[in-house]
Parts: C-alpha cells; structure tokens; sequence
C-alpha cells in the first residue's frame, strides 16, 4: 500500500505546490518510486505545473478530473462510467512513475454535499454532525483506494486554510508535510494548522494514525543571510523537535518561478539551479525520515 502524504498549511504563498510537485519528480525520476500526485486545490497549481492549460480544457471537458470522482462519492447512486483509474494522467512531463490525477477549478459543490447529507441523516435517524463527520473521513480515501497499491507515494496538494477536502486529505493520510516560509505569518499559520489537527485528532478513537513528517522552509529574496527571518526560523525550531524540521532548506530564485512558465516541474525544467539541487537533497532526507519512522514503528 502506497503512503498518503498531505502537504498543507493554513497560510497560502508558501510553496506547498511547488514543494510537492518537485519532491514527487525526484521521487520517480531519482529513486525510481511509483509517484501519484492529487491535486485538491480549485486554483489547480498542481495540475498546471506539469501539464499545459489547453491539455487541462480537453480534460475538464471530457469530465476526466477529481471533480467526477468527487461527485462520484457525493451521489453513489447515479450510474458512473469512469473509475479513479481512468482519471490518472500516466508519466507526465515524460517521467516514468510520476502520474497526476488533474483537479478542477470546481471541485464541489457545497450546496449538494450539505443537501445529500442532510437527507442521508433524517433517512438514518442520526445527527447531520455524525454524517458530515464520516463523509470527511471517506471522500478522499474512497477515491485513492482503489489505486493505492500501484503507488510507493500519493501526494495530496492542499488548499490553504481547513476546507472540506483538506480535512478529508488529513485523515486519509499518515504523514503530512509542512511548508513554510520564514515570516511571522507562516510561523501563525504553523500554529493554528497543529492546533486544528490535535483537536481532529482527539475525535478518533483509536487515535488517528498521522505524524507531522517536517517542517520544510521555502526560502526567497536572500532570507539565508536575514537575521530578523533567521529568528523566525530559530522560533519554529524550538516548538518542534530537531527530527521534525528539515535540515535542508529550499532557496526559490528566479529559475524556479520560471519554470511554472514551461508547464514541468524545476528540477526538470531548470535541474542546475540552486532551488532544483536542493530539491535533490531535500528529497534524500525525506526517504530517510520515511525509513527512521519505519523503523521505529
């Protein structure tokens, strides 16, 4: 079974696109692991970073994006035709076992989640709390199962804040990574985001089995040699133990915002720069502190 990793914070800008989509073409293209990356967020960064817009128009025209599956999970009952397999973009960017499952600028609609699960609880006779509480826990695992076992990794890109899609992500997940940057904003973002998962957490009985895999910092503008944003980093260190916090740090120069431009990810787009060499080593360690939690389990 592949594991599912929700790279998330509550603040956007911070990178978590750009975090997961270059650490998921290491993984395939480096280490030679079979990648599936899930694009939960409506501004479809993810999907744009590793296929151009007109591909995605064709897709979202022919109904091949998460907004099926998703809908597919909110109304059982209407005859589908395709399955989470048929929606997987296979090798994109020409990388083996990196695929894409594409998501939509309308992934949901609240209102019909809110209607069908209303009906479902005066149906049951239970609380619309309790529905609501346990179609968060299966929408998103519903829609990654059937293809779990074909991955070494499935990587969920959140939205910013707490959203339906991303609390479902969280839960269907065992480990989530953090980005940041060294700002006293993303240092509040930090703080409410680990807030909110303890108070998830303690809804499970058993405990939810999901671990904070790191903090990784997304640095631009100079900011390895700004002592003020040196004390930002030096704060978020001391509220989390060494282990949780990558040692390598991720520099964004003008290279890597280039290659949003390209439609590919930077480490293939622009693999000499500092951001992209980075990367490379940044995605060692994370196959370490995947080992070092195996085997401390």
């Amino acid at each position: 079974m592949g594991l599912v990793l929700t790279t998330i914070n509550m603040k956007g800008g911070v990178g978590k696109t750009t975090l997961t989509i270059n650490l998921a073409t290491c993984l395939a293209r480096d280490y030679q692991k079979r990648v599936l990356v899930l694009d939960l967020d409506s501004q479809i960064s993810a999907t744009l970073s590793v296929i151009p817009p007109h591909e995605f128009a064709r897709l979202r025209k022919a109904r091949r994006t998460l907004s099926y599956l998703i809908d597919k999970v909110i109304r059982p009952y209407i005859s589908r035709k395709f399955s989470a397999e048929d929606m997987i973009l296979e090798s994109v960017c020409g990388i083996s076992g990196l695929d894409l499952l594409p998501g939509d600028i309308e992934l949901y609609d609240e209102y019909t989640v809110a209607e069908t699960l209303a009906k479902q609880a005066e149906k049951e006779g239970k609380k619309f709390s309790d529905i609501w509480f346990h179609f968060e826990q299966v929408l998103i695992k519903n829609i990654i199962e059937s293809v779990q076992e074909r991955y070494d990794f499935i990587l969920l890109d959140c939205a910013p804040g707490y959203n339906l899609l991303t609390r479902s992500g969280i839960v269907s997940s065992q480990f989530y990574l953090l980005p940041a940057r060294p700002e006293p904003l993303s240092l509040v973002g930090i703080q409410l985001l680990e807030r909110r998962i303890r108070k998830l957490k303690e809804q499970f009985n058993p405990p939810l089995n999901l671990n904070l895999l790191g903090i990784v910092f997304i640095l631009s503008g100079g900011l390895f040699s700004g002592r003020y944003y040196g004390q930002v980093i030096q704060r978020i260190e001391q509220d989390f133990s060494s282990d949780k916090v990558f040692k390598n740090r991720i520099p964004l120069d003008v290279n890597v915002a280039k290659a949003v431009d390209t439609f590919t990810p930077a480490v293939v787009a622009m693999p000499n720069t500092a951001g992209s060499k980075a990367f490379n080593r940044l995605t060692q360690e994370f196959l370490d502190k995947i080992a070092a939690h195996s085997n401390s389990v």
